[in-house]
């Protein structure tokens, strides 16, 4: 009996290392990547696609599993997470970014882009693939750009229908020196602060307002507290997916070249994704009660030579500045 018993469980134990063997050889390495967003945001779905792409192109050997809705960490943690190996591939806006690589900062410069196939010509062009090659000294490899939109105001109380309504007012901005700067050449007073405090902090007066695309807004529900939206359109400052050095490191040329392909031929289907949620978003957010305010651009834009003053100082700088500005 004891013999029957004893056969059985090395049996089952063969079993058991036969099976994960397979496993591993099924699929070796698991890519895990970060983002923010809820399920079904395109930025969460082009990364799962990218994963489709990568698995079907190292037949198995290599899979994506994404990490949305913020489970490892708000932007600026994951970035250092990143850096460091422990998160493999991360989506961020670029704004957390500006800190650690000066190239950056240049993509979120208010009114930078004349409009989203302006902003598509620059960064799938040279100037964006100077950009991405920056990261890899920060120990990132910047891999793809996703579109974000155009940001606008939201406000819980006092709508922004002028310039001078934003004087005084409280309002989120992104962990980056350059959006602190902006807000208070707009006249607002900035807080910086990660995503997901943001609805209570909206809730509860500990700020005014906030400024975010239609999606972001719609997904967040940011607009169930903040019934306010000015079409201000300040930024198109994309987002960037990188992946770790470390984790870069360890692959083979040959699945790196898959990797940075598969990236790149997201891209198309996140605009795709990105042109349908806008459009959803918006008709979800009207038909909420929210008032929606038309305002003279030119007059917010004025406002903004202070900060091209402070940000775009060096000779490197300007030369990306007059790089994009002449892309047409």
């Amino acid at each position: 009996m004891k013999l029957t018993k004893a056969l059985g469980l090395a049996f089952c134990l063969a079993l058991a290392t036969t099976t994960a063997h397979t496993s591993v050889r099924a699929q070796e390495i698991t890519l895990r990547s970060a983002d923010i967003h809820p399920d079904g945001y395109p930025t969460v779905e082009a990364v799962k696609y990218m994963g489709d792409l990568v698995k079907e192109r190292t037949s198995g050997r290599i899979g994506v599993q994404v990490m949305n809705n913020s489970v490892l960490g708000g932007e600026k943690d994951t970035i250092e997470q990143t850096r460091f190996g422990v998160i493999d591939m991360n989506r961020v806006n670029a704004a957390p970014f500006n800190n650690l690589i000066p190239e950056t900062v240049v993509l979120g410069l208010p009114f930078l882009f004349r409009s989203t196939d302006h902003m598509h010509k620059v960064v799938d062009g040279p100037i964006g693939d100077k950009i991405l090659a920056a990261f890899e000294p920060h120990g990132l490899i910047g891999l793809a750009y996703y579109d974000s939109g155009a940001r606008s105001f939201y406000t819980t109380k006092k709508p922004v229908e002028k310039l001078a309504d934003l004087k005084g007012m409280k309002i989120r901005v992104q962990q980056s020196d350059l959006w602190i700067a902006m807000m208070q050449a707009f006249g607002a007073n900035p807080t910086p602060m990660p995503m997901g405090e943001v609805y209570s902090s909206l809730e509860t007066g500990v700020v005014d307002g906030a400024e975010n695309n239609w999606p972001s807004y719609e997904s967040a529900r940011h607009y169930e507290v903040a019934k306010n939206y000015s079409l201000t359109q300040h930024s198109m400052n994309p987002e960037i997916l990188v992946m770790s050095k470390v984790s870069w490191d360890k692959l083979t040329p040959d699945d790196q070249k898959v990797i940075r392909q598969a990236a790149k031929d997201s891209v198309v289907k996140m605009r795709e994704l990105w042109a349908a949620r806008e459009k959803s978003s918006e008709e979800k957010v009207r038909a909420g009660g929210v008032k929606v305010i038309t305002v003279n651009k030119d007059e917010f834009s004025a406002a903004m030579k202070p900060v091209y003053d402070k940000f775009v100082t060096d000779a490197k700088m300007k030369s990306l500045l007059e790089e994009i500005q002449a892309v047409n």
